[in-house]
């Protein structure tokens, strides 16, 4: 049953407006309009994404907490999909940081559906601190097809994207090869050779990913 946030405060933006981001016209869909809940200036800042599993291992929602603090205390804004795990984490953690630190949520439904349900506290404190954005219209609820759709938005509009856990088959390996696709920089925390959440991440460093052990590994790879 989908959970419905009360707002009055969207944007619909459409593609040729002058705040909509240029950076998703790399695409070869570029979404033709955007609804967005939050502080729309915001889209001007640079960005950082930050993916990975929804069943995340404590170690997994530690580093994506980490890398979320250290990327935004260096001025980025850190981008996520609002899922379960990593995305949370990582969202949280930026929020965690006070009102000078902001995330952005790309949904896999309408911004006024909040998927999964228990992150409806968390939808409700990012668009304080942050915005809420989809394609989809209004009162559109989640489906298998809007998550493949959702991650091409998160390629497109970060700087390049940080893949914190990951299982060899994964909607973080897809975002990831999205990114590679737009040029986008594409990184990739290491674990355990025996753990399965790192099997995404050590295929990614074998195909080129650049292995991170810290925010300053990302940031002297970024111009922003």
């Amino acid at each position: 049953m989908p959970t419905f946030l009360t707002t009055s405060s969207i944007t619909r933006l459409e593609r040729g407006d002058k705040k909509y981001p240029l950076r998703l016209n790399d695409l070869h869909d570029p979404p033709n309009q955007l609804y967005i809940d939050g502080d729309i200036d915001l889209l001007q800042m640079p960005m950082i994404a930050i993916v990975g599993a929804r069943k995340a291992s404590a170690e997994g929602l530690k580093n994506a907490a980490f890398f979320a603090q250290g990327l935004s205390q260096a001025g980025l804004l850190v981008v996520s999909g609002l899922a379960r795990g990593v995305d949370g984490a990582a969202h949280q953690a930026t929020l965690n940081l006070g009102p000078k630190h902001f995330t952005m949520a790309i949904c896999g439904a309408g911004v006024d559906v909040i998927y999964p349900k228990e992150h409806l506290g968390l939808a409700k404190c990012i668009r304080q601190q942050g915005l809420l954005i989809s394609e989809l219209p209004l009162g559109e609820g989640p489906k298998s097809s809007h998550f493949p759709r959702r991650n091409r938005i998160i390629s497109a509009l970060s700087l390049g994207v940080v893949v914190v856990e990951a299982a060899e088959r994964s909607g973080s390996l897809i975002t990831a090869r999205l990114s590679a696709e737009l040029g986008r920089e594409i990184f990739a925390v290491p674990g355990s050779i025996h753990n399965p959440l790192s099997a995404g991440c050590h295929l990614l460093i074998q195909q080129g990913a650049k292995l991170v052990r810290n925010p300053k590994d990302i940031l002297e790879e970024l111009i922003f």
